[in-house]
């Protein structure tokens, strides 16, 4: 026990802020995601993964681990998205084992049509709360978190010229 290192006041209510904020924060987009398109936030990333893809299509795998995701649960949410017809999945021809996932044209009308309220959802319970020294602070902050807790770059690369702001969902 004499080697933990336990949080003092300061950093206690730090961790305790950020804990709350995020799910605060994350309940609401879930909620509306939900409400006005009946999407859960996990499909809608992977919609807007696809979206932003080169030919809207990624290997299952890059989709995985760029979304953060185990194999199986991308695979699962895969096929529901097909379900609906906004995915397809199809073999990748340079490697039998493995596979594509491309967003369909009804995919991603589906995407433009729900993209505004999700936006306003991300605007109201983030951006509209923040100066613009906060936001450039907080991206800062979460920059360094993810290159600290992983190899995975922060998506999209914010210097990518083929991202454009009006790309970004």
């Amino acid at each position: 026990m004499s080697d933990t290192r336990w949080l003092d006041d300061d950093e206690q209510h730090t961790w305790r802020s950020f804990l709350t904020a995020n799910r605060l924060f994350f309940d609401g987009i879930e909620r509306q995601l939900q409400q006005d398109s009946g999407l859960p936030h996990a499909y809608y990333e992977i919609l807007v993964r696809l979206s932003e893809a080169p030919d809207r299509e990624l290997r299952m795998s890059d989709l995985a681990s760029t979304s953060l995701s185990s194999r199986s649960r991308i695979s699962h949410a895969v096929a529901r998205l097909e379900e609906s017809g906004w995915v397809r999945r199809r073999p990748c021809a340079d490697d039998r084992r493995g596979a594509i996932a491309e967003l369909t044209d009804e995919g991603l009308a589906r995407l433009q049509a729900v993209a505004p309220a999700h936006v306003e959802a991300v605007r109201r319970g983030l951006f509209d709360a923040l100066s613009a020294e906060q936001v450039a602070a907080l991206r800062d902050i979460s920059d360094t978190l993810v290159s600290h807790l992983s190899d995975v770059p922060v998506w999209p690369a914010a210097d990518d010229p083929a991202t454009t702001a009006r790309d970004r969902r």
